[in-house]
């Protein structure tokens, strides 16, 4: 479970000072998708760079599974598995070495390693690819790679900046069954998507962000009633107060 109580990240620049995220809160919990949705320059990015600690937080407080993410970095990592919005994946190495390699990192034994890769690759379809380099993959093979290299070691929380960005129908349709897969085995996952009829499939909760504030949160159904719409797009346009903001 991850939970974000009052998060708050600026950044200086020769204009001033740019408040990109003010007060952000939700709870994702274990075995359900929560969707992190908003317009371009909303602070859904730097929010999930907070959670993954990849950023400090000028103010507020993210746990995950109880354990403080500014005081307890390293236990945090080890629990969370991110797929960053930049996935660039080793070009020289196959797949395999790439997955390999992040867990090593994490100080898994060969063995284990072993183990995770098999069950990934035949998670998400990767058996054809696993040994082959990855110069030359399409973006759905890269993105196959980038997240089986994020799940190797296992994690219960999973952080995935737009996964089906750039990927082909079939690619896309495969990737939605492998999230539901993740949250069918309990886990917490939480991912970013410009698309609505993916976020309206898949989550059990939404929450949406503009101007670095959550603008509204809840179930699909929750968020077009509190909005008066029938339709979840038009539900958004209307939390986020304006339609130049998907534009942005």
């Amino acid at each position: 479970m991850i939970r974000v109580n009052n998060l708050h990240k600026s950044f200086k620049t020769r204009s001033g000072t740019v408040h990109a995220v003010r007060g952000v809160g939700f709870e994702a919990r274990d075995g359900e998708i929560t969707g992190l949705l908003g317009p371009n320059g909303a602070g859904k990015t730097t929010t999930l760079r907070m959670l993954y600690t990849l950023m400090r937080p000028d103010q507020g407080e993210i746990e995950v599974d109880g354990l403080d993410a500014r005081r307890q970095p390293e236990q945090v990592r080890r629990r969370l598995g991110v797929l960053p919005d930049a996935r660039g994946v080793y070009k020289r190495l196959t797949a395999r070495e790439n997955i390999a390699y992040f867990g090593r990192l994490h100080g898994m034994d060969e063995a284990r390693i072993a183990q995770r890769i098999e069950a990934l690759a035949e998670a998400l379809g990767m058996h054809d690819v696993i040994d082959r380099r990855c110069e030359g993959f399409s973006q759905g093979q890269r993105t196959k790679t980038a997240i089986a290299r994020a799940l190797v070691h296992d994690p219960r929380n999973v952080i995935l900046d737009e996964p089906t960005n750039g990927l082909d129908v079939m690619t896309t349709r495969a990737m939605r069954e492998f999230l539901r897969r993740l949250r069918g085995e309990g886990r917490c996952v939480i991912f970013s998507s410009h698309i609505m009829q993916e976020v309206a499939a898949l989550c059990d909760r939404i929450v949406i962000v503009a101007r670095g504030e959550v603008v509204a949160q809840g179930t699909a159904d929750e968020i077009r009633a509190s909005t008066g719409e029938d339709n979840l797009e038009d539900a958004f346009v209307k939390a986020i107060g304006s339609e130049e903001g998907l534009f942005a």
